[in-house]
Order: C-alpha cells, then structure tokens, then sequence
C-alpha cells in the first residue's frame, strides 16, 4: 500500500536561504542572482535517495505541495535551495542530513570549486553540486584528498526565469569522498575545476 506525503514550504524561509551561501571561512554571505525572488526554481535533493530534481519556481510558490509516494514507514529529508544558475552551488551530500553542516569552506570561481569538508571524523560518501555552463563541461576533473577522483553527472537541468530571455543550462555532478578523520589540512578537501 502506498501513501502520499504533502509537504508544505515556507516561501519566505527560502528567500531568506537564497540571498545567503557558504563563503571561505563557512559563514553566510549574499551572492548574486539574475533571478528575482527565486524565479529560477529550485534544486530539491531528497537526502535518503540521494534523488535530484530541479522544481520551476511556480510549483511552490502557488503554494503547490511538494509530493513524495511513500511506502509505510518510509522516510525522506528534502533539502531545497532556490537555484542560481549563473554560479556553483552545494546542492548536498549523503554525508550529513542537513546537507551543509558537513562543509567547513566552500570557494569558487569562474571555472573552480573547492570545498573543505569538516574532518574531525571518518567518513565516506558523495557531495552533490550544481556547476553552471554548458560547452566547458565535458572536461571536469576532480581531486580529493589531493588524488583525482570521478565525477559523474548525474542531472542537467535547464534552469529558466520564466522569461524571454532564454535559460541557463548547467550539470549536477556527484563526487565521491572518503575523509580519514585526521584532521590535516589535504583530509576532506575536493577540488574541481573545468
């Protein structure tokens, strides 16, 4: 027997997110967005599946539920994030449910991102993120913990405002990660570059 579970969201807790993000040290800062109030939709990343699915801004903000078909005694953790498609974002990982608090530094750059995941402890798993473009992206390399490492995409969403203006085309990558607990400063780092 299969049941369904209706999730409401708070329109204005995501707005809020969306003008916040993970700088160097792992505080909140603003970034910029061509869209306005979260027109551009969001990333929803179900953390138990480890499922990715890009939501156009209209089905929440019409207050639209959100629906997961559940089995009995199913469970599931969505982490939603208004999307910015004109640069890298942390989507999540299957290393900690709140799908950030694993991050001790997120930088990026034109053609970089690197992350500094909290190594205090051992760990293996997957981030998820979202890398804008779509020409220079057949050539992603990764590193982790200072030796290459795949990078498998595993979405391409064509993120749109809903405006004549085109959209933005971009990839979900997944990278695996295996932190050792030392503590040291190569433990936890990934590096990714196109």
């Amino acid at each position: 027997m299969e049941h369904t579970a209706r999730l409401s969201v708070s329109f204005s807790t995501l707005i809020l997110h969306s003008l916040q993000d993970f700088n160097a040290m792992g505080d909140q800062k603003e970034n910029f967005s061509p869209c306005e109030q979260s027109e551009c939709g969001f990333h929803v990343f179900s953390f138990w599946s480890t499922e990715y699915t890009w939501i156009p801004h209209q089905t929440l903000v019409d207050k639209e539920p959100l629906i997961k078909r559940l089995l009995p005694h199913e469970t599931e953790i969505f982490h939603i994030k208004p999307a910015n498609p004109t640069r890298p974002q942390y989507i999540g990982s299957d290393l900690h449910f709140s799908c950030g608090f694993e991050v001790k530094s997120f930088e990026w750059g034109s053609s970089y991102v690197n992350i500094l995941l909290k190594n205090d402890y051992e760990k293996f798993g997957s981030v998820f993120l979202y890398v804008p473009g779509d020409k220079s992206l057949d050539n992603i390399t990764a590193s982790v913990n200072g030796e290459s490492n795949e990078v498998h995409v595993v979405a391409r969403p064509a993120i749109s405002n809903g405006k004549s203006d085109g959209g933005f085309v971009g990839r979900i990558i997944k990278v695996g990660v295996s932190i050792a607990g030392t503590g040291t400063d190569s433990d936890g780092r990934i590096e990714i570059s196109w």
